[in-house]
């Protein structure tokens, strides 16, 4: 059984659901409970609390409209799969009087099946297609439990904050993407408490590793569609090159041994590629052709702070194509680019960086967190261990007027 289950094999449901309502009632009234919650239990408590829900009033169910839930579902990353949790799942729960679920990564309930009876009782609690179930729309529960702390979750009867929710159990799982890392969804299978068997987390881990399998398969599908796509072109270009998808992953290398994902390609921006140096990607079909610039290549770039933050850049001589573009900065990613662009090609740490920023040495994470974002906007015009300009890239800082 996962080390997330609510409940040990062996344990009688009937009295563990009373110990636990006294827990509940305790802990809520701020008394001593007979035992101490589970932690995931006790964090999900505090942070309802802090909310200001009230276990005996529930708060309003407002599902979302049938066209908002079809929506939701046709933009789902989910979608592709869900035919296959229904092979794994649907069996199950209708056996064993369960419903199974999958929302959105908002915790939104787009698919939901099981037994009519079971359903009824679902329909009571709002626990229906369109209705959000995070902890801040009704308290701890498995779906919600589940995306706030970024893993599986089981709940077994009044370990859920609601007591309306008592009569139940609810295993979760967050499901992410393969390809981005992203966050999905979360598949549940809930049922009435006394019918908890112990394989049902195991049921749950293991129709997520078969969603998040069949995504992959399908990006290894679409991989395969864009190697064969990009052929026509790639017999007329030279050197080396990489065929590459909207989220970096390599489809075709040619004169270079890269790894199997390089940086996100975005329209005009200078990627580095380990073995290829700068780059520029260049659209291809459903893909990007990323080759680097020639070692004469320069990219020019200009830091005006005369107003609003603006970095203006040009491809110059040596480019595979040119091409200029700009991007509006905050001020504190205009202050991120001139201290790395200060400390010359001997670059600079976080560290370092987080006192030029900050002023202090207590800001480390912070630093990081500030090139994050702006690597986000300019791309790897700023390079990494350490933080400096990418090599063929010049910036000039312009403060206003006959500035510079």
């Amino acid at each position: 059984m996962p080390a997330w289950s609510a409940v040990a094999p062996g344990t009688d449901l009937s009295t563990h659901a009373r110990v636990l309502s006294r827990v509940h009632d305790a802990v809520l009234a701020g008394g001593r409970p007979p035992v101490r919650p589970r932690r995931v239990v006790e964090r999900s408590w505090s942070r309802v609390l802090g909310l200001g829900m009230d276990p005996d009033r529930p708060r309003a169910r407002d599902p979302l409209p049938v066209e908002a839930v079809e929506a939701r579902r046709r933009g789902s990353g989910l979608s592709p799969v869900v035919d296959e949790l229904r092979q794994v799942l649907v069996g199950v729960a209708d056996a064993s009087s369960a419903l199974v679920v999958v929302t959105d990564a908002d915790g939104v309930v787009l698919w939901r099946e099981g037994s009519s009876g079971t359903r009824r009782q679902a329909d009571r609690l709002g626990f229906a297609e369109g209705a959000t179930w995070t902890e801040a729309a009704v308290g701890t529960n498995a779906i919600g439990t589940a995306l706030a702390e970024a893993a599986p979750v089981q709940l077994f009867s009044a370990e859920h904050f609601e007591a309306a929710q008592h009569p139940w159990y609810c295993s979760a799982a967050p499901v992410h993407s393969p390809v981005t890392g992203d966050l999905l969804g979360v598949v549940d299978v809930s049922g009435p408490a006394l019918t908890l068997h112990p394989a049902i987390g195991a049921l749950v881990e293991t129709s997520v590793r078969l969603a998040e399998s069949g995504l992959w398969r399908r990006h290894e599908q679409h991989l395969e569609r864009l190697r064969r796509s990009a052929e026509p072109v790639l017999g007329t270009v030279r050197g080396p090159l990489l065929v590459v998808d909207d989220d970096g992953w390599v489809a075709v290398r040619s004169g270079i041994a890269a790894g199997p994902r390089v940086a996100v390609p975005r329209a005009g921006r200078p990627v580095a590629v380990a073995g290829l140096g700068l780059c520029t990607p260049e659209r291809l079909g459903e893909g990007w052709l990323v080759r680097p610039y020639e070692p004469r290549a320069t990219v020019a770039a200009e830091l005006d702070l005369a107003a609003a933050p603006v970095l203006r850049v040009s491809a110059g001589e040596g480019s595979p194509h040119g091409g200029s573009w700009s991007a509006a900065l905050t001020r504190r990613q205009a202050q991120v680019l001139a201290l790395v662009a200060r400390a010359g090609r001997q670059g600079t740490d976080a560290a370092a960086l987080g006192r030029g920023l900050f002023g202090d040495d207590g800001h480390v994470v912070a630093a990081r967190a500030e090139v994050s974002r702006l690597r986000r906007v300019v791309g790897d015009l700023v390079a990494t261990a350490p933080y400096r300009l990418a090599d063929g890239v010049t910036l000039t800082v312009r403060t206003g007027p006959g500035g510079g």
